[in-house]
């Protein structure tokens, strides 16, 4: 049996190793740059925007760990929540942590009056696409995702720097 609590600051320790271990799962083991320091202020400091759910044994072990924060739809003018990681320690897998945590955060959905719960997931993890789709999700066939980081991210958020002086001046 699975119970679904909100994460503690306790928590930080349990929810950054299984970061890492969810790093590992998805071939990237030294990805990881995020520290005990910055995962508490993110959920826990003056002003928390990123929220994390954990899954406990009835015995009071953490099994897993749901991490997400909300989004905006423009179209239906409310909230969602979009899931960035949910993990599941691999002994505790089947034994339905990972459906109480995403059954969580879709009563969380409702209960806010959001509109919709969404998250990404990799195309080669067939167990997680198989389990999601048997909870009814779907993917999203028509939509990529795109991602600006590193030094792209830098040159192309200089460039605006130059060109809201160029306009300014102009």
């Amino acid at each position: 049996m699975s119970v679904i609590r909100p994460a503690t600051v306790e928590d930080v320790p349990a929810i950054l190793r299984m970061i890492h271990d969810l790093a590992i799962y998805e071939k990237e083991p030294d990805a990881v740059k995020n520290t005990p320091d910055m995962l508490a202020e993110v959920l826990f400091g003056e002003n928390p925007r990123v929220y994390a759910s954990i899954a406990e044994s009835s015995e009071g072990t953490v099994q897993g760990f749901a991490l997400w924060f909300l989004n905006y739809s423009t179209w239906e003018g409310v909230h969602g929540i979009y899931l960035e990681d949910l993990y599941v320690v691999p002994e505790a897998r089947g034994e339905g942590h990972g459906k109480a945590l995403l059954q969580y955060l879709a009563a969380t959905a409702v209960e806010r009056g959001y509109a919709r719960v969404e998250w990404s997931v990799l195309n080669w993890n067939e167990p997680s696409i198989n389990f999601y789709k048997n909870l009814g999700a779907f993917p999203m066939e028509e939509w990529s995702t795109f991602r600006l980081t590193g030094d792209a991210l830098g040159a192309f958020g200089a460039d605006a720097g130059q060109s809201s002086e160029a306009l300014a001046h102009g």
